[in-house]
């Protein structure tokens, strides 16, 4: 497919915003510091850059910080210097059609239609924490991808962001005020945390690691009905040794479960090695206070759940199930002051981030034996409308990292879900088939 650069501009704020240093918390500031990237498809009557350009320098009035850049102020910390450099709005036109892209399921041969970020050779400082690329397409359809930095967004905070941005595209008032203030992470006092342990910081061995890292990848979305979904609740709610405490396991929990089972088969693993899942887990409702609402910036923290493929495979769904459960439970208030206390007191946090691992050519957490699965189940995905309508189709983007997984709900609201995962080459079509089978059997 081929593609023809129309213009690149860079969007200011409208109105003067304020100016300077904008601290970021220390969750900002570890694991996914570079872009993420998210795609909606329209298929809008006229042309509608001026709306989006205009539009978007208001939004970013609201959200000055993401017309700033990222500074390094040491150690691998980090802050935004708000000065209203900007974000960078791209327009290209494609020779394809929006039907030349199938289903839609993240491919690399579809990263034309994102910006390409170069993080090896350009110093980060000099990128804008936001592009926005709208690709037309010769049939007249559009993509709208938007790619932020996870250094000052968390999923729940970039979809505030295009959501408010929607709704001054159309029009409307701003309906969420976002709130910035990082004080409400300040860390514990030491002495009453210290005891927690905080292995989330202790990355697991990869199998092979420098082999592994030359395999090619393949992304699918495996989507599931909700008859799928409910038959893979009752399998794991009904192993009453799994301890599930009275509450039923969630659909996160057992659709998690069941794609570690299913990984560790298609992978192949002897029963004796030790796998390791990565779970983010949504810190505004477990923080005592809770967060405001409108928090702007990252509020996760991610926990490790481990186990032996032995094990995930000879006992039962609801095992496995239990195993992330335990680990979501151990994030309280005391436990995420007591992780900001550890993190705080690290001289150097640059090895905690993955803009070092890409850098320094090093591995991630994520790949053979191990897995990481993100929830979007709970964010606002669909009906983003700019003034065109609403999406035909929305994407979570390209994922390239071998066990990177993410759940999100199905794009028709009849209670199915999808999961996007990117595994080797190798494992992709065995996981697949385990995938289905196991939910029938």
């Amino acid at each position: 497919m081929k593609i023809t650069l129309k213009s690149s501009s860079i969007v200011k704020p409208a109105k003067p915003t304020l100016e300077g240093s904008f601290p970021l918390s220390i969750w900002d500031q570890i694991g996914c510091i570079m872009h993420v990237p998210t795609i909606y498809f329209y298929k809008p009557e006229n042309s509608i850059i001026k709306s989006l350009e205009t539009s978007l320098s208001q939004a970013l009035v609201h959200f000055y910080p993401l017309a700033g850049r990222l500074r390094s102020i040491g150690g691998g910390r980090l802050e935004v210097n708000c000065n209203s450099a900007g974000a960078e709005l791209i327009e290209v036109e494609s020779d394809a059609n929006l039907a030349d892209l199938g289903d839609f399921s993240p491919s690399p041969k579809f990263r034309f239609l994102f910006p390409d970020i170069d993080y090896k050779n350009t110093p980060f400082e000099e990128h804008p924490l936001l592009y926005v690329q709208l690709t037309k397409f010769k049939c007249g359809g559009i993509s709208l991808s938007l790619t932020i930095s996870h250094a000052v967004v968390d999923g729940q905070s970039a979809l505030h962001f295009t959501s408010e941005w929607a709704r001054i595209a159309r029009g409307e008032s701003l309906q969420v005020v976002p709130f910035f203030d990082r004080k409400v992470f300040s860390a514990g006092p030491y002495s009453e945390t210290g005891p927690f342990q905080h292995d989330q910081y202790c990355l697991p061995q990869l199998l092979n690691e420098e082999s592994a890292k030359k395999k090619a990848t393949s992304t699918a979305i495996l989507k599931l009905t909700k008859e799928q979904v409910q038959t893979l609740k009752n399998k794991a709610n009904a192993d009453k040794t799994a301890g599930t405490g009275g509450i039923p396991y969630t659909r996160y929990e057992v659709i998690t479960a069941h794609a570690w089972r299913s990984v560790c088969k298609a992978r192949k693993l002897i029963k004796e090695q030790k796998t390791s899942l990565g779970i983010s887990v949504d810190l505004r409702e477990r923080m005592q206070p809770k967060l405001p609402k409108g928090y702007f910036g990252n509020a996760i923290i991610d926990v490790i759940a481990s186990s032996y493929s032995g094990e995930l495979l000879s006992e039962s769904l609801g095992y496995a199930a239990r195993k992330i459960r335990e680990a979501k439970g151990k994030v309280t208030n005391e436990y995420v002051h007591s992780a900001i206390d550890f993190l705080e007191n690290k001289k150097d946090i640059s090895e905690f981030q993955d803009l070092y691992a890409l850098k320094n050519d090093k591995g991630s957490f994520y790949g053979n034996p191990n897995l990481g699965v993100i929830s979007w189940l709970r964010l606002p995905l669909y009906d983003l409308d700019f003034g065109w309508g609403k999406e035909v189709y929305m994407s979570p983007g390209t994922h390239e990292s071998d066990g990177d997984c993410l759940i999100i709900p199905g794009h028709e609201g009849d209670g199915s879900l999808a999961l996007a995962l990117c595994l080797q080459d190798s494992h992709i079509q065995d996981f697949n088939k385990f995938f289905y089978e196991d939910i029938l059997y």
